[in-house]
């Protein structure tokens, strides 16, 4: 009898599942949050919406969120024992499933990370043929699909911080594709999400932090490296 393939056998050269937005995308929305985490999660709270509440565990959306989390990268052939591999490790998870969130992309999943006294948020969208959209990172709206090098940076809402920030990269030679910002309120925190064409020095990125009215600086290079 011939063998029978798994649900997670290699599909092209870049992809281990049946399907890329159930987990391709669904990996790299996980390898997002982790980044913006910064280190391993120890623990994290996992809700799929609309039809990934309904499909998330037989196209293997719960191994791939979980893989991805772990730093496991679309064609790692661990994903397909992520689940297994996050318990060794003593990574606890919980899953739920909402499945009529009527405002949300129909594959969409928030994830809940913790590790030590850190926590994130992240609700990403899984768009098809392995393209994610990032909608919010700790209740900012960000739109980004991390196929550019991304920085975010968490700041205080002053007078001039978009130019500023922007002529510090410039003089990186960084050029930037994308820069959106969004706020809380007028003198509130303000999240600025950049998206740029290459790498900034660690210099650069360790200046910004070092800057009063700088709460955090998180970069995330193209998700897929």
């Amino acid at each position: 009898m011939a063998e029978q393939s798994s649900v997670f056998d290699m599909i092209g050269p870049v992809m281990i599942g049946p399907s890329s937005s159930h987990t391709a995308g669904v990996v790299r929305i996980g390898r997002v949050a982790r980044k913006i985490l910064g280190k391993a999660p120890e623990t994290a709270d996992i809700t799929f919406y609309n039809s990934f509440a309904r499909t998330y565990e037989g196209h293997g959306s719960d191994r791939a969120i979980i893989a991805g989390l772990m730093d496991f990268k679309t064609d790692d052939d661990r994903i397909k024992t992520a689940l297994d591999l996050a318990k060794e490790a003593g990574f606890q998870y919980k899953f739920k499933s909402v499945g009529n969130a009527s405002v949300m992309h129909p594959n969409t999943v928030k994830v809940v990370a913790s590790s030590g006294d850190r926590t994130i948020e992240v609700v990403g969208e899984s768009r098809g043929g392995g393209v994610i959209k990032i909608g919010s990172v700790n209740g900012f709206g960000v739109g980004f699909n991390a196929n550019l090098s991304t920085m975010i940076i968490m700041a205080a809402d002053k007078k001039g911080a978009i130019a500023f920030i922007a002529t510090v990269l410039a003089n990186e030679d960084c050029n930037i594709a994308s820069m959106a910002v969004n706020r809380k309120g007028k003198n509130d925190r303000a999240c600025h999400v950049i998206e740029m064409d290459s790498k900034p020095s660690q210099v650069t990125i360790d200046f910004l932090k070092h800057l009063s009215w700088i709460n955090e600086v998180i970069f995330i290079p193209d998700i897929d490296f």
